[in-house]
């Protein structure tokens, strides 16, 4: 079972969203690959480089990560073990199934407090209190709105930020509110898709959260094509 083919928009407003997600992902590579190319080709024949070249491939690889964990649990893509799971009936399987679905919106739930409670004071916000769940906000945190990124050029189109959380202060750099955005970000997106994911399996629309037999699969698919 391929992740592709578990999976299939069900409205106009579906498939669109479907072909952001997929443009904004293929995007962020396509930015990853040219930046990096450009920055070989001015280093060695230039004798020059980008100076924030690095930086923001690193940050479009977080981008590109977290927000392909989400991607991946929308389209079944995940890997895992299924050896243990195999042992069961159906009925047996599909309470694991269910299992695993709790324990991973119960993750989602504590990696979004977790995102937010870090990405908040860059944004001059607040995080949560509690240690495992938000008990309301906490008061007094000193907020670091001031922090930017290391060699980052600042971008007219967030300027609006300066006024909004940096008391009108200019940036000198971009400030590390706009990259770590994607943690909140990226973290409520996993949640409602393992949630749509888990209701999945609830309904019964699908068996499991990872894909499995993906060798199997792979060649009965090449042997079906031989034929």
């Amino acid at each position: 079972m391929s992740g592709h083919s578990s999976y299939r928009p069900g409205s106009a407003f579906g498939r669109a969203i479907h072909s952001i997600e997929e443009t904004l992902i293929a995007f962020i590579l396509g930015m990853m690959t040219l930046i990096t190319f450009v920055n070989v080709v001015l280093r060695y024949l230039f004798n020059d480089a980008l100076i924030w070249g690095l930086e923001v491939v690193l940050i479009l690889f977080a981008w590109l990560v977290l927000l392909g964990i989400s991607y991946g649990f929308k389209m079944t893509a995940h890997l895992g073990v299924d050896a243990v799971i195999n042992l069961f009936d159906k009925p047996g399987k599909r309470n694991l199934a269910l299992i695993s679905a709790f324990c991973c919106i119960a993750y989602a739930l504590l990696l979004l407090k977790g995102a937010w409670d870090y990405w908040a004071p860059f944004a001059a916000l607040q995080p949560t209190e509690g240690r495992w769940f938000p008990m309301g906000f906490a008061t007094g945190v000193r907020d670091r709105a001031f922090y930017v990124t290391d060699q980052v050029p600042m971008l007219g189109i967030f300027r609006w930020l300066e006024d909004a959380i940096n008391y009108g202060d200019s940036y000198d750099k971009l400030p590390r509110v706009v990259p770590y955005f994607i943690l909140p970000f990226s973290a409520a997106l996993i949640l409602l898709r393992v949630l749509q994911a888990s209701w999945a399996v609830v309904t019964g629309r699908k068996d499991s959260l990872i894909v499995s037999h993906e060798a199997e699969d792979a060649v009965a698919d090449a042997a079906q094509n031989r034929e």
